[in-house]
């Protein structure tokens, strides 16, 4: 994988948009430069998972963005994603590697330098670690020091993006962190203005990355 698909990593989230409006977020964000697109759906029903993912997959093609599905391996293959993102809740990794074949990227969620280092070594290609700030998305997450951040960017072998509760205002502390992007959902997903709020977004990571 490509360090740099990293960057600005939007993970969805509907709140109470229509599918329509929701497609145009993504397709806003996408023009305006995120770099990889995770599409997360907790509730909806296999078929209809599918159905969105491939409308979700028809657009991210389109800028050449990868999208990576949340937790299920079955959609992401489905639909021919990039790749899926794990939690330390899903299957092992091991068995999420073997099942989506060496070809395939993959995502884990992590909190500790034990649990990132093994994910690293049973297969996977970067690591989302977090949550660094309180965040609605995940309010049971414990929030991780910025000093832990740090040591598992510096220990592990693979890609670190940080997550949780980042947001445009906040960017400024991961400078000297040796993260390779942050993941971004509600600041992104509930702006008013898309576009802009992903160009002022990428013209911050500049200054922080």
């Amino acid at each position: 994988m490509r360090t740099e698909d990293l960057k600005l990593y939007l993970v969805t989230h509907r709140y109470d948009d229509s599918e329509l409006d929701f497609l145009a977020k993504i397709t806003a964000a996408c023009e305006s430069g995120v770099t990889m697109v995770q599409l997360r759906e907790k509730h909806l029903k296999t078929r209809d998972y599918y159905a969105l993912a491939q409308k979700v997959k028809y657009i991210t093609d389109q800028y050449h963005i990868p999208l990576m599905i949340d937790d299920r391996v079955d959609i992401c293959l489905a639909v021919d994603a990039a790749g899926v993102h794990i939690g330390d809740d899903e299957l092992p990794v091991a068995v999420t590697r073997q099942l989506l074949g060496p070809d395939k990227l993959l995502g884990v969620s992590t909190k500790t330098l034990a649990t990132a280092t093994a994910a690293a070594a049973a297969g996977a290609d970067y690591l989302g670690v977090g949550a660094i700030f309180p965040t609605p998305t995940k309010p049971d997450s414990p929030v991780l020091s910025l000093e832990a951040l740090k040591n598992i960017a510096e220990s592990v072998p693979i890609p670190v993006v940080a997550i949780g509760g980042v947001k445009e205002s906040n960017l400024d502390i991961f400078k000297n962190t040796g993260i390779a992007g942050v993941a971004m959902v509600s600041d992104i997903m509930q702006a008013p203005d898309t576009a802009q709020k992903v160009r002022a977004v990428n013209a911050k990571l500049k200054e922080v990355l």
